[in-house]
C-alpha cells in the first residue's frame, strides 16, 4: 500500500508530526509498536496544559483527535525494516509492506537500567530519570543520584535544588575521578557522597548497601544508557551520535537527517526525554515534511 508519509513511532513526536500533514489531507500512516518510552510513569509534568496527567490519557486524547482526519492510518506493529526502492521507500511491519515518499522516525529510546536488584520495578515509580518531571513532587525530601558515569555527575550537581542529595558513585564513578574543582562544586552544593556499593533497593525507596546498611529515600535518579528502539535504524546510512551512553540520530534545525527524504523527531534525536520538546520537534517536522512534498 502507499503513502505519502509514514511516521514510524505513534508518542508525543510521532503523532504531532501527524497532525499539520492530516490538516493539509496528506495520505499518512502511523505505525506504533506501542512501547511509549514513559509508560512506567504515573504522571507527566513539564508540558503546559498536561501537567500533572498520566502519559496514556495525554497519548488517548492525540489519538482521538486525530482520527477526526480521514487521511490517517493507523498500525500498531513493530517495523522491522526500512529500505530504499525506486527513490521512494518501503516499510516492513509484521507481515505487511508499505511504499512511502518520505519516512518521520519517531521511535524514542530505550532505557537500559542498572542491574541492581528491586530498581525495574521501581522505575517510573520511586526511581526518575528526569528531575524536571518528577523532582518537585519530591518535596524537597531526601533523594539520591546514582551515577552510571560521570555524566550523571551534571544532573546531581542540580538536583539540590529538589531535596537533600546523596550522590551513589556505586563503583561506576572511581572516588579517584572527582578532582577538587568538582568535589568544590558537590561541596558547595551540600552533596553528600556514598561510596559503598550498593546491593540491592526495597520499602519505597530505600537504598541498601552490601555491607547490610540503608539509607531511606523519597526518590532516586539514575542517568540511564539509552538505546535506539529498532537495528534498521543503524542500516540507514543516517549521521549519529552514539557512544557509551547515548545513540541518537543527528538532524538539522528542521529535522532532516543527512538521508533525503528521510526526516527525525523527539527522543531518538536527543538522549534526554521531554514530552514537551518531543511535541514541539513533531510539529515543525510535520510542517517541514509537507513543504518537502511540494516543493
Amino acid at each position: 500500500m502507499n503513502y505519502e508519509v509514514v511516521i514510524i513511532g505513534g508518542s508525543y513526536a510521532g503523532l504531532s508530526a501527524a497532525l499539520p500533514l492530516a490538516r493539509a489531507r496528506r495520505r499518512v500512516l502511523i505505525i506504533d509498536a506501542g512501547q511509549r518510552r514513559n509508560r512506567f510513569a504515573e504522571h507527566s509534568h513539564n508540558f503546559l496544559t498536561q501537567d500533572g496527567r498520566s502519559p496514556n490519557a495525554i497519548t488517548e486524547d492525540a489519538r482521538a483527535q486525530l482520527k477526526k482526519y480521514s487521511t490517517i492510518s493507523w498500525l500498531l506493529e513493530t517495523v522491522t525494516d526500512v529500505k530504499a526502492t525506486a527513490g521512494k521507500y518501503s516499510v516492513i511491519a509484521g507481515e505487511q509492506q508499505f511504499q512511502a515518499e518520505k519516512i518521520i522516525i519517531a521511535t524514542g529510546l530505550k532505557d537500559e537500567l542498572p542491574q541492581i536488584e528491586g530498581l525495574a520495578e521501581r522505575w517510573g515509580k520511586a526511581i526518575y530519570h528526569c528531575p524536571y518531571c518528577d523532582g518537585y513532587e519530591l518535596n524537597l525530601g531526601k533523594i539520591g543520584m546514582l551515577a552510571s558515569g560521570m555524566h550523571s555527575l551534571q544532573t546531581a550537581l542540580m538536583l539540590p535544588d529538589w531535596g537533600n542529595t546523596t550522590l551513589f558513585l556505586n563503583d561506576a564513578v572511581r572516588e579517584d575521578q572527582l578532582d577538587d574543582e568538582l568535589l568544590t562544586k558537590l561541596a558547595q552544593r551540600q552533596i553528600r557522597i556514598e561510596t559503598r556499593k550498593i546491593d540491592h533497593i526495597e520499602g519505597h525507596c530505600d537504598v541498601v548497601f552490601v555491607d547490610g546498611e540503608s539509607i531511606r529515600l523519597d526518590g532516586l535518579f539514575v542517568s540511564t544508557v539509552t538505546r535506539f528502539q529498532s537495528n534498521w535504524i543503524h542500516q540507514l546510512g543516517l549521521e549519529m551520535d552514539c557512544n557509551d551512553y547515548s545513540e541518537t540520530i543527528k538532524t538539522s534545525p528542521t529535522k532532516e537527517t543527512n538521508v533525503k527524504g528521510i526526516y527525525a523527531c523527539g527522543d531518538v534525536t536527543r538522549s534526554g526525554g521531554s514530552v514537551a520538546l518531543s511535541v514541539g520537534d513533531g510539529a515543525m517536522t510535520g510542517i517541514v515534511v509537507h513543504k518537502s512534498l511540494i516543493f
